[in-house]
């Protein structure tokens, strides 16, 4: 193994000049570049792995095996950079500098660290605009009259089934859908499966005796088939629109948040409603004799005695 080329010439001048030539299409090598600047150690240099998709398998693992060593012996306060390349443009000037600027990028954000960003930026669009309001659990958006309406008239008897729907554009809450008399066995086709809603369910039933009507609310929201700025803003609104319509003399008896329609059959309501009490039973005890009785007394038989 012997592709080790060491040069220290201006980056900029001289890098593709000395650089490119020495790599070979089926050969793997180290090269280091001495550049301008310098730390406590003396001149910084950049580390080039070389190692073609097309060369040797044995090669590639002898070299990947020993770039730590020759690192280390080298001096690694030294190597300002590394770039590892499988092809020209890897490893080129213009290859350096893009491995530069990906580098100085913030890393890619998690799925956490992505959804809290839609929310800071969304309080920051949504500070100081009339109607619309900062909660400790959220973010209102304001009702449309109309939703307002279907609402009263559900809290009035009226109606059975009330769909909301979110407005992302103008912000607001709006009315998606309604039903006079929906029977529970319909409640799922109600349901979209690629968008999320809010639902306002009256579910008539008897319980030990007693007929009901119990108002249900329900989040739908379908997994990862929605935006994050659909899915955080459904979330961050939730409970803000749960006090609006509880100030509207809803008596909300159950709250429900679901990814799939077919939980809402009428027994895993009924069940939500009224959750099934475990009974324990106690296993019966043997009463304890008097404490202080002494040691237990032997009652010979006649055999033993004889």
């Amino acid at each position: 193994m012997n592709h080790f080329m060491i040069f220290f010439l201006n980056a900029n001048l001289h890098y593709d000049k000395l650089v490119l030539p020495q790599l070979e299409e089926k050969q793997p090598c180290y090269i280091l570049y001495r550049l301008d600047s310098k730390n406590s150690m003396g001149f910084e240099w950049i580390f080039i792995s070389w190692s073609p998709d097309f060369s040797p398998v044995r090669e590639k693992m002898l070299y990947a095996a020993t770039r730590a060593t020759l690192k280390k012996e080298f001096g690694g306060g030294q190597i300002r950079e590394e770039v590892f390349g499988t092809a020209k443009d890897d490893v080129c000037l213009e290859g350096y500098k893009k491995h530069l600027t990906s580098q100085k990028a913030p890393a890619p954000l998690t799925f956490a660290e992505e959804e809290l960003k839609i929310i800071k930026e969304n309080e920051v669009n949504t500070a100081g605009v009339q109607d619309k309001h900062q909660t400790v659990s959220g973010v209102s958006f304001p009702m449309t009259e109309e939703a307002r309406q279907k609402v009263q008239e559900l809290r009035d008897g009226l109606m059975t089934y009330v769909q909301l729907r979110l407005n992302l554009d103008k912000e607001i809450i709006e009315f998606a859908d309604a039903v006079e008399d929906m029977k529970v066995g319909n409640l799922p086709s109600k349901v979209p499966t690629d968008q999320a809603r809010y639902h306002l369910f009256i579910f008539k039933h008897s319980h030990e005796g007693d007929y009901l009507e119990s108002i249900v609310f329900v989040y739908s929201m379908p997994g990862y088939k929605c935006s994050i700025k659909e899915r955080m803003l459904y979330s961050s609104c939730k409970s803000p629109l749960i006090d609006d319509l509880e100030g509207m003399g809803l008596e909300i008896a159950k709250k429900l948040e679901i990814d799939d329609p077919k939980e809402l059959s009428e027994e895993n309501i009924y069940d939500e409603l009224h959750p099934k009490k475990n009974v324990a039973t106690q296993k019966f005890a043997k009463p304890k004799g008097p404490a202080g009785r002494g040691p237990r007394r032997m009652n010979k038989t006649k055999n033993e005695d004889a």
